[in-house]
């Protein structure tokens, strides 16, 4: 009978203690101060974002989001209202960003401002003023790395029509017509030679035919330096294509640099705060799985505490009270 008397005083305490918490939690959640109705438009997804989500001004919570659904006016609009403390400096210049808590995936609604002075907003719940929707790390970040890998994607086409077949054949036959040209201005040698030999060597030979034969190979000599000009000015021009102010190459230099700031910023901004995310998360594990291990070695703890529990009748190292001692 006293065993029974103490299970159930203790599941009375038991039901206080949570009646208590529970009166607790309510009264630290309540709204404290007068609040003004906000309103968020936007065609951009709203993932993460849930109703009672917390709203921060540059990181300080002033408010919740009160409701989330669609513009009846504006098919595919999506409205997102905010009740938001009325001593938060809202004006023209604020703007609202959705950022996300670690990696649960969870978002909330981060309100800023561009610095520069505005007109102070009031809230009405009637027609709420609308704060516009900018976008935030990830969105710009996944913006930015489409918008690189299409010019990656353009520049790499531009570079293949320009090393084409054609271009690549037009290249052999200028370098052909340099050789060509090379082997004309050794003959031309040779022939001066032979002019100076017949000259004055103990031979003359017929100075017309050799005149005639050094005026052939003038000619030639003309045609084929031409012929390398050409060449060589058709791959001035593709090099100057190149190289060119906004061309392929310095598209591609643009491209890789903002790439590579996109990705410092994610590394200085992002990752840090994952990481602090995942030990928080990791620790918060460690503490629920010892707190499971100690209810699974000792269930009674949750009504009878974590104290030593005298033996009732039947039970080893139980003992009878004296008679006429008091319970």
């Amino acid at each position: 009978m006293e065993n029974k008397a103490h299970a159930l005083a203790a599941g009375l305490f038991v039901v206080a203690l949570a009646a208590l918490l529970l009166g607790l939690g309510a009264w630290l959640t309540r709204d404290s101060g007068p609040r003004e109705r906000y309103e968020i438009a936007t065609r951009e997804a709203v993932t993460g974002l849930a109703e009672q989500a917390p709203v921060r001004y540059r990181g300080v919570d002033v408010g919740k989001v009160a409701r989330i659904g669609f513009d009846p006016r504006q098919p595919g609009q999506v409205l997102v209202q905010l009740d938001v403390r009325r001593d938060t400096p809202v004006t023209t210049e604020t703007y609202a960003t959705l950022s996300f808590q670690g990696v649960t995936g969870l978002a909330f609604v981060q309100l800023d401002d561009s610095g520069q002075p505005g007109r102070p907003v009031d809230g009405n719940a009637d027609a709420p003023p609308r704060i516009p929707l900018r976008p935030g790390l990830l969105s710009q970040l996944t913006d930015k790395g489409t918008a690189i890998l299409g010019q990656v994607e353009q520049i790499s086409t531009r570079l293949n029509q320009l090393l084409d077949e054609g271009n690549q054949r037009r290249v052999s036959g200028a370098v052909e017509n340099i050789a060509r040209a090379a082997d004309q201005v050794a003959v031309l040698s040779r022939n001066l030679d032979i002019t100076l030999n017949a000259q004055f060597g103990p031979q003359r030979v017929d100075i017309p035919s050799l005149v005639r034969r050094t005026d052939s190979a003038l000619a030639s000599l003309r045609d084929t330096s031409e012929q390398a000009r050409q060449a060589l000015g058709e791959i001035g021009q593709t090099a100057r294509r190149l190289n060119a102010p906004d061309g392929p190459v310095d598209r591609l230099a643009t491209g890789a640099e903002a790439l590579s700031h996109a990705a410092d910023a994610f590394n200085a901004a992002t990752l840090p705060r994952i990481n602090r995310a995942t030990e928080d998360t990791s620790r918060a594990v460690r503490q629920l799985g010892r707190t499971v291990n100690n209810i699974n070695d000792n269930p009674q703890s949750l009504i009878f505490g974590s104290g030593r529990i005298e033996p009732g009748p039947g039970e080893p190292g139980f003992e009878a009270p004296v008679a006429g001692s008091r319970p």
